[in-house]
C-alpha cells in the first residue's frame, strides 16, 4: 500500500533543525548545477541558512543536544541484553562527531567573510533581484569553467560539514527512538500525550488523500486530518502509523 510521510517538530530548536536538514539537502542536490536555475536554489539555500544561523547559536546549541545523547547512551553501557558492540561504534561516531563539532568555526563565519558571496547575497532578497542587471558579479561567475564553480561551491558546502554531520548524527538517533505504531484517527481527528517528545513521524495512506495538521508540544499534541480536494477537515475514519521520537 502507497503511504506518504510526514514529521512535525514539538519544540522550536527541532524546528530549526529540520529546516537546516532540509537547506542542507537542496545544497547538496542543487550543488551538481544540472542548469543556471540550479545555481539560484544553491545561493538561496546558503543564503537562508545564514539567515538562520544569525538567529539561533547553532553550534552550541546542537553541541549541547548530542552531549544529551551521549550520557543517554552511555547509560546502556553493560545492560544485559543491549548489543555492546554496536552500541560502542555508536559513542565512537558520536564522540568523532561531537569533537569535529566542536573544533569546527561559528557556522556561518567563513561565508559570511567571502566577498563575492557578500556581494550578492543582499540582492537575493528582492523578488527577481538575480537577474543579470542586478547581479553583473553573479553573472560573470556563471560564466566561468565549470571546475571553478565547482571548486568554489565545494568550498562554501565544505565549511558546513562538521554541522551536516552533527546534525545527521543528531536526528537520525533522534528518529530512532520512535517505533512506528498503528493508529485510528475517528472522525479524522486524534490526540495523545507524549513525554518529551521532539518529532512525530507519520506514515499515511496515500489512498485517503488527506494530509495532517499537528498542532502540540512536547507532552501533548493533536492531529486533524484535511481533505486535501475540500480543504475542509475530513470526517472519515483515519488508519495512520505513528512513530513518537525523543
Amino acid at each position: 500500500m502507497t503511504a506518504h510521510y510526514f514529521e512535525h517538530p514539538l519544540n522550536e530548536k527541532t524546528r530549526i533543525y529540520l529546516r537546516v536538514e532540509y537547506l542542507m539537502r537542496q545544497l547538496k542536490v542543487s550543488a551538481k548545477f544540472s542548469d543556471d536555475l540550479q545555481y539560484l536554489l544553491f545561493f538561496r539555500s546558503l543564503f537562508d541558512l545564514l539567515e538562520i544561523f544569525d538567529q539561533i547559536q547553532l553550534k552550541s546549541e546542537l553541541a549541547k543536544d548530542i552531549e544529551k545523547q551521549r550520557l543517554s547512551y552511555r547509560s546502556w553501557l553493560n545492560v544485559d541484553g543491549v548489543d555492546q558492540e554496536m552500541l560502542q561504534h555508536v559513542l565512537q561516531d558520536i564522540d568523532t562527531i561531537h569533537g569535529a563539532l566542536m573544533q569546527a568555526e561559528r557556522f556561518g563565519q567563513s561565508l559570511k567573510d567571502d566577498r563575492f558571496l557578500s556581494t550578492i547575497r543582499q540582492r537575493f532578497n528582492l523578488p527577481g533581484g538575480a537577474c543579470g542587471f542586478d547581479l553583473p558579479a553573479l553573472h560573470h561567475w556563471l560564466h566561468l569553467s565549470d571546475e571553478v564553480k565547482t571548486r568554489d561551491s565545494a568550498k562554501w558546502v565544505g565549511t558546513l560539514q562538521a554541522l551536516a554531520d552533527a546534525l545527521e548524527m543528531w536526528l537520525k538517533l533522534a528518529r530512532e527512538t520512535g517505533m512506528f505504531k498503528s493508529h485510528i484517527a475517528t472522525n479524522g481527528f486524534y490526540q495523545s500525550d507524549a513525554e518529551d517528545a521532539n518529532i512525530l513521524r507519520l506514515s499515511i495512506p496515500l489512498h485517503f488523500g488527506v494530509y495532517p495538521m499537528i498542532s502540540g508540544h512536547k507532552n501533548r499534541f493533536a492531529i486533524k486530518f484535511i481533505d486535501f480536494q475540500t480543504g475542509q477537515a475530513c470526517s472519515d475514519d483515519i488508519d495512520f502509523e505513528l512513530a513518537v521520537c525523543s
